[in-house]
C-alpha cells in the first residue's frame, strides 16, 4: 500500500507542477507580449491591449498563487505509515469508488485502478474524513462504505 501512496502522491504533485508551469508560461508570454507591443499613433489601442496583457499576467499569478498553496498541502502529506481511520494522505477503498485524501487533483490511475484525489475541504473530503473500516456515508443519494484505509 506504500507504494500505492508512493504513487498517488507523486502523480498529484506533477498535477500541480504542471498547474504551476503552464502558470509561469502564461505569464511569461504575456509579458513578452506586453513589451513587444510599441506604441503607435492609435494610443488607445496600445493601452488597451497592455490592461489585457496585465489582466492575462494577473489571471496567470492568481493559478500560479492556487498551485502554490496545493504544492504546500501535498508537501504536508506523509506518504509513511498507515492510518485506522481516514485522514489527509490517507487511500481509502469504497464500494463505490477509490479515494485518495489530498488535494483535489481529478481521478488518477494506478495500475489499472481508478483512484480519485480529493481535497479533505471537498463534500466527498468531508465526508470521508475521520471514518474507519466498515463506517459509511451517503453522499448525493449513493451510499458508501468503507472497505479499506490505509
Amino acid at each position: 500500500m506504500s507504494d500505492l501512496k508512493k504513487e498517488l502522491y507523486a502523480q498529484c504533485v506533477s498535477y500541480v507542477r504542471k498547474s504551476m508551469d503552464a502558470a509561469e508560461l502564461g505569464i511569461k508570454e504575456a509579458q513578452k507580449a506586453s513589451n513587444d507591443d510599441t506604441k503607435s499613433s492609435a494610443g488607445d489601442k496600445y493601452e488597451t491591449g497592455r490592461a489585457m496583457m496585465q489582466q492575462e499576467t494577473n489571471r496567470n499569478l492568481a493559478q500560479l498563487n492556487e498551485a502554490n498553496k496545493l504544492m504546500v498541502a501535498l508537501n504536508r502529506i506523509s506518504v509513511a505509515g498507515t492510518a485506522t481511520k481516514a485522514e489527509t494522505g490517507s487511500v481509502i477503498i469504497t464500494n463505490n469508488g477509490n479515494f485518495y485524501l489530498a488535494i483535489s487533483a481529478g481521478s488518477l490511475m494506478v495500475d489499472g485502478k481508478t483512484y480519485f484525489a480529493v481535497s479533505p475541504g471537498s463534500p466527498v473530503g468531508l465526508m470521508l474524513a475521520g471514518k474507519a473500516i466498515g463506517e459509511n456515508f451517503t453522499l448525493n443519494g449513493k451510499l458508501y462504505i468503507i472497505e479499506l484505509v490505509n
